[in-house]
Formats: structure tokens, sequence, C-alpha cells
């Protein structure tokens, strides 16, 4: 008998899990002295977006690129928003101790696996938020795996 290992998208619970994740960590995002300020503009759907994103990126349906332009949108949303190492620390902290709050999975194969998208994707919006950053129309969208990355950001 084979079994195929679930996508990360699909060990965490799929897109109903990732809009609870979302919805909670925004509300708590507008309570937080550091980041308030950074996301005071984002409107009533940016929960859901970010779902999305996350969706696609850790394993699901690629509703995000076909809705809405793929990673080089996602870059596009950080363009000289001047993201800063405190802010970037803080938004993972918050995002990961609401998994937590949210009985997300905890075991710790699933857990290095997005700590490791998180920290990943995190520095970049931070380096995409700095002056003179620039988006590659063609930038594919990353394929995150348990410990691996998949597709044109594997390195190499």
């Amino acid at each position: 008998m084979t079994t195929s290992t679930p996508t990360l998208y699909q060990w965490l619970g799929g897109i109903d899990a990732l809009n609870r994740l979302t919805t909670r960590f925004y509300e708590r995002v507008a309570q937080d002295e550091l980041l308030a300020p950074v996301f005071a503009h984002m409107g009533a759907e940016h929960p859901a977006h970010v779902a999305a994103f996350l969706a696609e990126v850790l394993g699901g349906p690629a509703t995000y690129s076909a809705a809405h332009g793929g990673h080089p949108h996602m870059i596009r949303q950080h363009l000289n928003r001047h993201l800063t190492q405190d802010k970037r620390r803080r938004w993972v902290e918050l995002l990961l101790s609401t998994a937590d709050e949210l009985g997300m999975p905890d075991d710790p194969e699933f857990r290095s696996a997005l700590v490791g998208y998180l920290e990943w994707g995190s520095r970049l919006a931070v380096i995409n938020s700095q002056p003179g950053a620039s988006v590659d129309p063609d930038a594919p969208m990353p394929m995150w795996g348990w410990g691996e990355v998949k597709g044109p950001y594997a390195g190499g």
C-alpha cells in the first residue's frame, strides 16, 4: 500500500484553518503597538488574501495567483513600506503564538517547515520594503514543503 505525504496545507487543515488563523492574527495585530500602524490601512479582505497566499505557498490551490497575480503582486504590497527587523520578528512571533492559541498542529516537523517559510518570507518582505526595491513581474510563487523548498527558489 502506498500512502502519499500530505502537503503542509493539508496537514494544517486547509483554507478554513488558514482563514481562522489570519482572521485571529489580524485581530491581534490591530491591538499590537508595534504592528498596528503598519497594517492600519488594510481592508477587511486582507486576512482572506493572506490566507489564500499562504494556502498556495504551503501546497494548496493557486487561488491567490488566479485572483491577485501571484508572487509579484505580494511583493508589490511591500514596496516602500520601510519594514524593520523588529517589526518582522514581531510579525512572526505573533503569527506563531496565534497558531498556538488556535491549536494548529504543533508537531516539530510541521512547525519547523512553517517557521522556515515565515522566516524566509518575512525577511524577503523586509528586503522588498526598502527604497529602490523592484518587482520581477515573472517572480514565481514559492512552494514550501516538508523541510525543503521546491521550484525556482530551491537555489543550487
